[in-house]
């Protein structure tokens, strides 16, 4: 007898059609990518992972693999689709070969939930399925989840975790991270999974999701910051230069004169934050003509200039992607740390150097960023991030508790008008929720906005539209528990699950009378 009988109907159908649950698998993967921006059908991020669990009850070990890697091609493919835009449109590699990167890099990223199907099967004998359903495969999804953003730099995107935004799971994101959110989210998907496997006999599961939805709405009443004085103006500008128009040497006198006069324009707020490489020169190419002649004349209307720009290191020959604050006695800077492979450096190189010559993204060599991780700027701490580094809450955190601002510079004009725009400012939310601070996020062609301390949108630009979005901002002190411990805790206790679970069920199976 089979150490999980299911149900006659599903064993029917996924032993006499393993094609069609290879297929389901992939629909639910695609269809899961809609719990995600711009779409934001959040309980598909529980429905789609509980359909995938339920292709994998009484399946064997390699069946599960299959079924697994189908999903991951069908979430990843829907869901990160436009990094094709990124190498054809503004890389010049041709279509074939852009098609053929992001295939390949879908197909590679889609090998972590089948290697999470392969272990959940095979750690699976003598596990009742309540626990193999609710605990050893969300554990088994947060260590791979985990594991995806740092492995090769990370590729922290499209986290279930993510999509608990505006649910009263969110609360659980200041206390455990999106981490954390990922494992309440794949319990949740546990609980329907047993349901919709055994029927009447998983309703218990229902007493689970009630305990967690109850928790995550007892959790988003607490406030885990605090205001800290007085509220501060701020504007972000907006250029709206095209990508394709953005490196080109023509352009940087008219980048030079727009970011000027939208400087001007703003003149009079606390903190003026320009986005990421606004003007693509190397600061001391901009300072004696642009930038400090500007930040004297801001600062005699009271506002502290932020902007983001390439640094060079004539010391080392070291180039940097940089957020610095113009002007003052103290000039400080930011060095980027978390690099894009393949836009901003090329991982490898001794094996992939060939595609330098049919990729041609400018800056493609910039240096990894050392030195603080805050800056201080218009009488307050800021947490700086620079494009994608916003993706990882391990490294947001460094800033913590002396930043009382996150501030956020981006470039997504790669990515033209697709999703990966709306996918990066929800990911900024949950920075936000789970450190308790606002956050400042400018960008080139959009979407730039306010986000408050709980990851609300407080005003935003219009995107592809050139604009300065100005509006208050209150900083806040203080330090959220995931701020406090980071994603340790949550990595520990599914590690430990892990472990512990199967071992439990080979004591349980091999005990006396369950031979």
């Amino acid at each position: 007898m089979p150490t999980h009988p299911i149900p006659r109907v599903w064993t029917g159908i996924l032993e006499r059609h393993s094609r069609l649950a290879a297929l389901g698998a992939l629909l639910a993967g695609a269809v899961t990518v809609l719990a995600f921006a711009p779409f934001g059908w959040r309980p598909l991020a529980v429905a789609g992972p509980a359909l995938l669990f339920v292709l994998w009850a009484g399946a064997s070990p390699k069946q599960a693999g299959l079924r697994g890697y189908a999903f991951g091609a069908g979430f990843f493919g829907a869901g990160v689709y436009w990094i094709y835009y990124s190498l054809h449109l503004f890389g010049a590699a041709i279509a074939p070969l852009a098609a053929l990167i992001t295939a390949g890099f879908v197909l590679f990223l889609a090998l972590f939930p089948a290697l999470l199907g392969w272990l959940a099967a095979r750690l699976r004998p003598g596990l009742p399925r309540p626990l193999w359903l609710m605990g050893l495969v969300p554990a088994l999804w947060v260590l791979l989840e985990w594991v995806r953003g740092w492995f090769l730099t990370g590729f922290p995107w499209l986290r279930l975790g993510t999509a608990q935004l505006d649910t009263p799971l969110a609360g659980y994101l200041p206390l455990l991270g999106e981490l954390g959110g990922s494992a309440v989210a794949a319990v949740l998907a546990g609980a329907l999974a047993w349901v919709l496997v055994d029927g009447r006999r998983g309703m218990p599961a229902l007493a689970v999701v009630l305990l967690l939805g109850l928790g995550g709405v007892g959790l988003g009443q607490m406030d885990w910051t605090r205001p800290a004085g007085p509220a501060l103006s701020a504007s972000l500008l907006q250029g709206n230069v095209a990508q394709e128009d953005k490196m080109d040497p023509a352009q940087l006198p008219l980048s030079m004169a727009l970011y000027r006069r939208l400087s001007l324009e703003a003149a009079g707020s606390d903190l003026i934050l320009w986005p990421e490489t606004a003007v693509p020169a190397f600061y001391d190419q901009l300072q004696a003509p642009l930038l400090d002649p500007l930040a004297r004349r801001l600062e005699e209307e009271g506002s502290a200039l932020v902007i983001g720009v390439f640094t060079y290191d004539p010391g080392t020959g070291a180039m940097y992607n940089s957020i610095a604050r113009v002007g003052g006695e103290d000039p400080a800077v930011y060095h980027k740390r978390k690099r894009v492979p393949f836009g901003e450096y090329l991982p490898l190189r001794g094996l992939l150097a060939w595609l330098d010559a049919y990729i041609q993204l400018p800056m493609a060599d910039l240096s990894r960023g050392h030195g603080g991780w805050t800056l201080k700027a218009a009488g307050i701490t800021l947490g700086p991030s620079i494009c994608y580094e916003d993706a990882f809450g391990a490294q947001t955190i460094r800033a913590l508790p002396e930043a009382q601002l996150l501030v956020n510079v981006t470039n997504d004009a790669w990515f033209g008008d697709s999703i990966a725009p709306h996918q990066h400012l929800e990911i900024a939310r949950v920075r936000s929720v789970e450190t308790g601070r606002p956050m400042l996020r400018a960008t080139n062609t959009g979407v730039s906005a306010v986000i408050g301390h709980r990851g609300e949108v407080l005003a935003r630009s219009p995107q592809f539209t050139t604009h300065v979005l100005t509006t208050q901002v209150q900083p806040r002190a203080g330090i959220t528990p995931y701020g406090r411990w980071g994603d340790g805790p949550v990595v520990v206790t599914a590690a430990l699950a892990a472990v512990l679970l199967p071992l439990a069920g080979r004591r349980r199976r091999l005990s006396p009378g369950r031979a």
